[in-house]
C-alpha cells in the first residue's frame, strides 16, 4: 500500500516560523511589490497568493506536475502550498512531499513554508478500488478507526479517532513531522444529517483533537476549510456562525487557543463573503470577512479563479477598476485585494500556470479606493444579494 511505503521515510522536521517566513520573503526584497507578503497575527509572514492542489487526474503525469509546479511556485515567491488528504487521492500531498524534497535539496529550508492539509472526507488512496465497501470496511471500520454512525452524507466524518488517523496519514504522505495549518475539510457536509446539537458536540471534540495536536507538535493551528458555510443566508441549513465556532474554541482551550484560519470561496462571481452580512459578531452585524478579522483568524480564500471560469470575457469595468494585463491577473487581483484577506489560492498543476500568476509577485494588491470601484458597478454587487 501507498502508506507502508511513505511512513517509514525520513521527514523533514518543523514547521514554519516568523523568522523563517521572514527570511524567505528577503528572498524577494526588491522583486516584490509592496503588500505582496503579508504578516498574520503571531508572526508568519504569508505570500498574499498561493497554490492550491485540487484539480486533475489521479495518474503519474498530474503527479509530476504537481511536484513540478510547487517546486516553481516557491523558487518563485509563492511559500503558501495549499491541499487536502482526499486531493487525487492522496496523491496530490505525495506530489508536495515530493517537492519539499527538492527544495530542500536547493536550500528552501521547512520554516519558510505554510504548509495546509485538510481531513474530514473519507478518500481512497492512490486510486479508486474495484470494491469500496470493502475498502473503506478493511482500512477504517475493522481496525476501529471510525463506526459507521461517525459518518455523515455517506463521505464525511470528524470523530477524533478518524482525524488523528487521517493527520497521520497527511504527515507521511507529505515526508514532514509537522503541518502549519489542518483544517476541518467542509464540515457543513453533517449539517444536513446530523441534528444542531449533536454536530456542536462533533466539532467541540474535533478542536479538543486538533488542541492535543498542537501540544504535541503535529500541527501549528488549525481551522475550517468551507464552502457554503459562511457565505449563506442564516436561513440556510448550511449556515455556520463564526462566532459561535470560535466561542467553541475558547471553551476547550480558553483565549490561547488554536483556532486561527478560516478558508471559504471568494472571487468574482462568488463574493458573498465580503457582501453578505450574516455574521454576529460582539453585538454587531458583519460580512464574513469583517467577523473574521473581528475574532483574529486569518483569512484564506478559494477558488480565485473559479477553476479557469474568471481567465477569459470579464466585463470591461473590470478591467477599468482593477487594471493588469489578463483576466486571470484581475481575478486573483480581486480575491487578494479583498479587506482581511491574506492568501488567494489558485489551482497550479502546470508550471506554465505558475510563471503567469508569479506575474502577481511585482503587482501591489489593488488600493481601496481603486477596489470600491468595483461595487459601484450593479452586477457584482447583485451576486450576493
Amino acid at each position: 500500500m501507498h502508506r507502508s511505503s511513505s511512513s517509514d521515510k525520513p521527514r523533514l522536521s518543523g514547521r514554519a516560523t516568523p523568522q523563517g517566513t521572514l527570511r524567505y520573503a528577503a528572498r524577494f526584497h526588491g522583486a516584490s511589490a509592496p503588500g505582496y507578503f503579508r504578516e498574520i497575527p503571531g508572526g508568519l509572514v504569508m505570500s498574499s497568493v498561493g497554490i492550491g492542489t485540487y484539480l486533475g487526474d489521479p495518474d503519474e503525469t498530474t503527479d509530476h506536475g504537481y511536484t513540478e509546479s510547487v517546486t516553481a511556485a516557491v523558487e518563485g515567491g509563492i511559500n503558501v502550498v495549499d491541499t487536502a488528504i482526499n486531493y487525487r487521492f492522496q496523491r496530490s500531498e505525495r506530489s508536495i512531499g515530493a517537492a519539499l524534497k527538492h527544495l530542500a535539496v536547493k536550500g528552501y529550508a521547512r520554516d519558510e513554508i505554510v504548509l495546509c492539509t485538510k481531513a474530514g472526507f473519507l478518500t481512497p488512496d492512490g486510486e479508486m478500488p474495484e470494491d469500496v465497501e470493502e475498502y473503506f470496511a478493511r482500512e477504517y471500520l475493522e481496525p476501529g478507526i471510525l463506526n459507521p454512525e461517525e459518518i455523515a452524507a455517506g463521505c464525511h466524518c470528524m470523530a477524533p479517532r478518524f482525524l488523528d488517523d487521517q493527520l497521520s496519514r497527511s504527515l507521511a504522505n507529505l515526508g514532514v513531522q509537522a503541518v502549519d495549518v489542518f483544517y476541518l475539510h467542509n464540515p457543513e457536509t453533517q449539517l444536513g444529517d446530523v441534528p444542531a446539537d449533536e454536530f456542536v458536540r462533533r466539532v467541540r471534540a474535533a478542536f479538543e483533537f486538533f488542541e492535543s495536536a498542537v501540544a504535541s507538535g503535529k500541527i501549528g493551528a488549525y481551522g475550517l476549510a468551507t464552502w457554503n458555510a459562511f457565505r449563506e443566508n442564516v436561513q440556510s441549513p448550511g449556515y455556520m456562525s463564526l462566532g459561535e465556532i470560535e466561542a467553541l474554541a475558547r471553551e476547550v482551550a480558553g483565549a490561547d487557543h488554536h483556532f486561527r484560519f478560516l478558508q471559504l470561496p471568494m472571487n468574482l462571481a462568488m463574493p458573498e463573503g465580503l457582501l453578505r452580512p450574516n455574521q454576529t459578531v460582539h453585538g454587531k452585524t458583519l460580512a464574513t470577512v469583517q467577523a473574521a478579522r473581528a475574532l483574529g483568524i486569518t483569512l484564506v480564500v478559494s477558488a480565485s479563479l473559479l477553476q479557469g471560469q474568471l481567465t477569459r470575457n470579464l466585463p470591461t469595468y473590470i478591467a477599468t477598476a482593477l487594471g493588469c494585463q489578463t483576466d486571470a491577473e484581475r481575478a486573483l487581483q480581486f480575491a487578494r485585494s479583498v479587506p482581511a484577506v491574506t492568501t488567494a489560492l489558485t489551482g497550479m498543476s502546470r508550471v506554465e500556470h505558475v510563471r503567469a500568476n508569479l506575474r502577481m509577485l511585482q503587482i501591489e494588491p489593488a488600493p481601496r479606493d481603486e477596489f470600491l470601484k468595483l461595487f459601484e458597478q450593479n452586477p457584482v454587487s447583485r451576486s450576493s444579494s
